[in-house]
């Protein structure tokens, strides 16, 4: 079987596995649409009755059903805070998630929430310039704040367990995202590099501390990819990410892949406005804005390293090629 046939199969290994999902929700069967397969696959589910909604054929080993019920504790109490986030839907039974075979050998949990209508903020940025660019940014921090104003403030209910994107979590023996410095793909001048940038991360991280000010549940993944600009004003989507960490992490997951643009200065400005606009950011936090840019790649290659059946090696050596210059910066 050659590879176009394996991936035709593939595809309908998962469409099968979504009806079977949605029986769940719906007796009535659903036209399927693919829109998304990275990791999880993801479906939109237009109802014979006109509803359309997001089913997630959620990959394994990455979150378990209690992680994944979290999620949808705490993406309830973002909408009733203000912030845009996917509203779940049960299942018939009242079942947030239901596990379903996909072909013989695995199986996946599959949940539902609201599909909603929207532009990708990624879409309309990427091209733009001036306004359009700093007021976007703006507006996206406001949204990284008000989602760590909820969440310093916010009480866990019972049982809530996400993954944390602490000093261990980034840095430890078994970083969530992998062990980067150990990457096939570098040379021994990069794992010299990696290795180096890893205790100097580790010594600044623990110095930064981990108190309400600065660290909470975060997002994880919160670039204009991850934002649809909506009638009633912008959504947080793809929270699969989302756990215990930094804000100024997500601050610089925002600013990552913008680093090259020529307005990075503007697009930063205008990110940290809008941030301290809504929620207080201090100088001396703001300076470790680079260090944390550095993470964010490093975190990069752990995880592309971790996949390499996405096929994304030029992914990885652009990666590689921002970590040199990063370290260099951070080390001088």
């Amino acid at each position: 079987m050659n590879s176009a046939t394996r991936a035709e199969s593939r595809e309908a290994e998962f469409h099968r596995a979504a009806a079977a999902a949605w029986r769940e929700w719906d007796e009535s069967p659903a036209r399927l649409e693919l829109v998304a397969h990275q990791e999880n696959v993801v479906f939109r589910a237009e109802s014979e009755r006109g509803a359309s909604f997001v089913l997630r054929l959620h990959r394994p080993g990455y979150h378990d059903l209690a992680e994944l019920i979290s999620e949808q504790h705490w993406t309830a109490a973002l909408n009733v805070a203000g912030v845009g986030a996917p509203v779940p839907v049960r299942a018939r039974d009242g079942r947030r998630y239901v596990e379903v075979p996909v072909g013989a050998n695995e199986s996946r949990l599959a949940g539902v929430s609201e599909w909603v209508d929207g532009e990708v903020l990624s879409d309309l940025v990427d091209e733009a310039s001036g306004e359009l660019l700093a007021r976007s940014f703006d507006d996206l921090g406001r949204i990284a704040a008000r989602i760590h104003n909820q969440a310093a403030s916010w009480e866990l209910p019972p049982h809530f367990t996400r993954h944390s994107f602490d000093v261990d979590g980034f840095l430890g023996e078994a970083p969530f995202w992998g062990r980067f410095w150990d990457a096939s793909g570098l040379d021994e001048s990069d794992r010299r590099l990696t290795s180096q940038a890893r205790e100097h991360l580790r010594k600044l991280f623990t110095d930064f501390g981990q108190d309400a000010e600065n660290y909470s549940l975060i997002h994880g993944d919160l670039h204009p990819g991850n934002i649809l600009k909506t009638e009633n004003g912008l959504q947080v989507i793809d929270f699969d990410d989302a756990g215990f960490g930094w804000h100024l992490y997500e601050l610089a997951v925002a600013l990552f892949h913008y680093q090259s643009n020529p307005h990075f200065e503007m697009v930063r400005d205008a990110l940290v406005a809008g941030y301290r606009s809504e929620r207080h950011l201090s100088d001396e936090a703001l300076a470790l804005l680079p260090a944390f840019l550095l993470m964010r790649a490093l975190a990069l290659l752990g995880w592309l390293e971790a996949r390499p059946e996405l096929g994304r090696r030029d992914a990885f050596d652009h990666v590689r090629g921002l970590v040199r210059r990063q370290v260099a910066t951070l080390l001088a």
